[in-house]
């Protein structure tokens, strides 16, 4: 399933917001839940029937509540864990998780070409920009294997540039990112061929 560019900043910059949300809510729910156990001192018998049903109500209410800090506390390890697992801090280790790619999927990937743009929350948006060329099944395969990659990869777009034969040729377009002291890194050139399997790079 790909993950879309919105989901993604959703998901790293947006989590404190929610977490800060069930906070409040916690804090709702425990007020009402004290201001109900206060009634059942004072309440009729009918009163107090339908004081201990609201009372149980609200106890299931904060029931998914329960366990927040903890939580909170793997929420943030989560997020922590795909900032360092995902985002490279290297072009090199973008260029050879894509080249190691093409390799394995008997693919040409030809003048790779690399955009950095700001991102937020400490990070550099990396476009790229590449032709690919190969046998029909062994492109999915490549586009499959580039969706599960441990680095981080969103394709934005996938052109169909020729066709002779069982060959295809595309237009590769990919997002990433790195860590924000990376992008400092000067851009490297447009990359030159990758050699399909069984053959010698160019």
């Amino acid at each position: 399933m790909k993950l879309s560019r919105s989901n993604l900043l959703s998901f790293l910059n947006l989590h404190i917001a929610g977490v800060a949300l069930l906070l409040i809510l916690n804090l709702v729910l425990a007020v009402r839940l004290f201001l109900a156990w206060s009634t059942l001192h004072s309440a009729s018998d009918d009163q107090l029937q339908q004081q201990q049903i609201a009372y149980r109500g609200l106890q299931l209410e904060m029931a998914p509540l329960h366990g927040l800090p903890q939580k909170v506390t793997y929420s943030r390890a989560q997020a922590d864990e795909f900032y360092s697992t995902r985002f490279p801090s290297q072009y090199s280790t973008i260029s050879a998780a894509i080249n190691d790619l093409a390799s394995k999927n008997a693919v040409r990937l030809t003048n790779l070409a690399y955009s950095p743009a700001p991102a937020p929350a400490g990070l550099v948006e990396i476009r790229m920009d590449a032709s690919l060329s190969g046998e029909y099944s062994s492109v999915m395969h490549f586009i499959n294997g580039m969706e599960r990659s441990k680095t981080f990869f969103l394709i934005t777009g996938l052109t169909l540039t020729g066709q002779q034969g069982g060959l295809v040729n595309l237009r590769l377009k990919v997002l990433t990112y790195m860590h924000g002291d990376g992008g400092k890194q000067p851009v490297p050139a447009a990359e030159g061929d990758v050699a399909t399997a069984g053959e010698d790079a160019r």
